[in-house]
């Protein structure tokens, strides 16, 4: 599935995927508290698209600068969720604003889309530098996502 994922579903098969790597990497560990996310409930709402479009524009600048193919991802992820002006806007404001990992992860309101937020954020930095390899490490930290799950998620993009 990998980096085709924003190409068969965009937000949706993102969300999907991110649901399905969380879970099977959290597979045998036991869950304590609240109910666990099954995709009926994994629900795509704007905030939701919105923190996931501000993670892919976070990861595409990473490295100082946005180029064509990050740009053309992002406005792929535009044309799914069928944004207005009111989102180019948005836009605009994230790609003028200093880059902070720290504010994408307090985005995430739940493991599951934490995994999505960094997965985003994976497929779109596709040509990783040092400068992206090192934002993608402190997004992860951020996030509070295990080695284990980002290594899983690593691989799962490369294939």
């Amino acid at each position: 599935m990998g980096k085709t994922a924003l190409g068969v579903g965009g937000a949706a098969a993102l969300g999907a995927l991110a649901y399905k790597l969380y879970n099977d990497y959290n597979k045998g560990e036991s869950t304590t508290s609240g109910s666990p996310q099954t995709p009926d409930n994994f629900t795509q709402t704007s905030q939701h698209d919105e923190s996931v479009l501000k993670a892919m524009i976070a990861a595409a600048k990473a490295d100082g600068h946005i180029d064509e193919q990050e740009m053309a991802k992002i406005k792929q992820a535009l044309t799914q969720i069928d944004a207005d002006a009111s989102v180019q806007q948005l836009i605009q404001a994230e790609m003028a604003k200093p880059l902070d990992p720290a504010e994408i992860a307090r985005l995430a309101v739940s493991p599951e889309h934490a995994t999505e937020i960094y997965l985003a954020s994976l497929l779109v930095a596709d040509e990783q530098n040092f400068m992206e390899k090192a934002y993608l490490k402190e997004l992860a930290t951020q996030l509070g996502l295990e080695n284990g799950l980002v290594e899983q998620l690593n691989a799962q993009v490369s294939q």
